[in-house]
């Protein structure tokens, strides 16, 4: 794989507040709700709802975010291809984390039940 370094170093940096948005817009563009992002994001991180918000008004960079976090014990189940990459292949935790969580909003985004997007079973 490629030096990604830089890569991994600006999504330390970026605020999860920024991209949140964008993690709404998409879902919701797709007929999926708020409500079910935030069960993703929960299911992934251990955030509930105050806890979420929380984060987002410390304006929390990636890496706090996931220091904060409590990561779900089944996370390593997330597989595929997010931005280009395998994300059970990528070395750096930190960006792991944070393209498990791209690939849940995408999963959850294409309409697939949310069982399957929560590894249940």
């Amino acid at each position: 794989m490629n030096d990604t370094s830089h890569h991994d170093e600006r999504i330390a940096k970026m605020t999860f507040g920024s991209v949140y948005p964008h993690y709404v817009e998409k879902v919701e563009k797709k007929g999926r709700t708020k409500e079910e992002l935030h069960q993703v994001i929960e299911w992934l991180t251990g955030f509930d709802e105050k806890r979420l918000q929380e984060q987002i008004a410390e304006k929390a960079t990636f890496e706090k975010f996931f220091q904060n976090a409590t990561l779900n014990p089944n996370a390593h189940l997330i597989t595929g291809v997010i931005c280009g990459y395998r994300v059970e292949e990528i070395e750096n935790p930190l960006t792991q984390k944070a393209r498990y969580l791209d690939k849940l909003v995408d999963e959850l985004a294409k309409g697939r039940k949310m069982e399957k997007i929560l590894r249940v079973g």
